[in-house]
């Protein structure tokens, strides 16, 4: 397999190389405030047995991956909830038990697998606090360096786990897209890799894996997906392993796509409906979707068009409520992103075939955040010092 980078907007070929992040004609006209021009995308040539083994189709050789169970997540069949709601073959893909529980383990193990490819010690990256502390922790297992620019609004369970995966962190006063862009000074002035989501085309391709994964478990594609989306590369991810199955031939249509993002940080979601992306302070209970301005927005919102797939918003209650219900009738404790991906399907599942087979992603641990998962429950504020007090 001869693998590639092709650029998503012009097209253009170019070899895999640790300096090249962007496609250089592209990114030229990048605009301020407006998602990255030129991503750049990898691409595959080539032909495969008719048994998937997908390091077969990742760029880098299995050898250079770090010691860590990344992937392979469970696929839970939730009979209560398929029970309740009338869909048989509902699915939820519990990303939130990867090593470092978030879906962001995915894209950190291709990235640290690239850079001790080709000889790189540290890696740099801004995150809201999952992909900070999965490149942390995936690192360590690495034995890497990892810098990392958080925002002030990041979550302390996130902050703690990151500092406790032994990596170096700034937290900047200021929002994601701030904590961004000081990442790529810092890149271009210590050298290194940059992590950063989308600029870099490892993570989207390493997101990529979710998807061979639900065709090797299900032994087919799923006919729908239901993925929480903030600057669009798990989208994007999800999109990019279907078109390699199809390309390959493992499966003949591309199935449909439901992109899910809060009320209050929908910039995608607004670009679809008007045609431009408008730069705008957000601010929402699942911090892991929350972003100004998406990075991978251009590119995620080309597949949404080009594949039939749909965009669609939830508020902050409608994730809280869903976070619960999920919980309490499954046992799989999700943090509010994830249960924003599950809060659109609830959404949407009055007009949903109910014999298709379906599957929610959900895309981390619900104790990351813990404390916004209190505003979703009722906490007991009585203490009891006998069994008589309730009685």
């Amino acid at each position: 397999m001869e693998f590639f980078y092709r650029c998503s907007l012009c097209q253009r070929r170019y070899t895999i190389v640790p300096e090249l992040t962007l496609c250089p004609e592209c990114s030229a006209l990048q605009l301020p405030d407006q998602p990255l021009h030129g991503i750049l995308e990898v691409e595959l040539e080539g032909t495969v047995g008719s048994e998937l083994d997908i390091f077969d189709l990742l760029p880098v050789e299995r050898s250079y991956f770090p010691p860590a169970p990344v992937g392979d997540t469970p696929l839970w069949e939730p009979l209560n909830l398929r029970s309740q709601l009338g869909f048989e073959k509902l699915y939820i893909k519990d990303d939130g038990s990867n090593p470092t529980s978030s879906f962001k383990d995915r894209a950190s193990y291709l990235v640290s697998a690239f850079a001790k490819k080709c000889g790189i010690e540290e890696i740099a990256l801004a995150s809201t606090g999952n992909a900070g502390s999965s490149m942390a922790g995936i690192g360590a297992a690495a034995g890497q360096k990892i810098t990392l620019f958080l925002p002030k609004t990041a979550p302390i369970a996130k902050l703690v786990q990151a500092l406790q995966y032994g990596a170096r962190v700034y937290r900047v006063d200021g929002s994601y897209d701030q904590a961004f862009q000081i990442s790529l000074e810092y890149s271009r002035r210590k050298g290194g890799m940059n992590r950063n989501t989308a600029y870099n085309p490892m993570t989207l391709e390493g997101k990529k894996t979710v998807s061979l994964e639900l065709f090797k478990t299900l032994g087919r594609a799923p006919d729908s997906v239901f993925v929480a989306v903030g600057d669009g590369c798990i989208l994007s991810g999800v999109y990019k392993g279907f078109r390699d199955l199809k390309q390959l031939g493992f499966i003949s249509e591309i199935p449909k796509v439901i992109g899910v993002q809060a009320e209050n940080s929908a910039a995608i979601y607004r670009a679809l409906r008007t045609g431009e992306f408008t730069p705008e302070a957000t601010s929402t209970v699942a911090d892991s979707i929350c972003v100004d301005v998406p990075s991978n927005g251009l590119h995620a919102l080309t597949q949404i068009q080009t594949f039939n797939g749909e965009l669609m918003t939830v508020s902050d209650e409608e994730i809280l409520a869903a976070q619960a219900r999920l919980s309490a009738s499954t046992g799989l404790f999700t943090e509010p992103a994830g249960a924003a991906a599950f809060a659109g399907f609830l959404k949407a599942a009055p007009g949903l075939d109910r014999q298709q087979t379906i599957v929610v992603l959900t895309t981390g641990n619900g104790l990351k955040d813990s404390q916004s998962a209190q505003r979703g429950i009722h906490m007991p504020q009585e203490l009891i010092s006998s069994l008589s007090d309730i009685l």
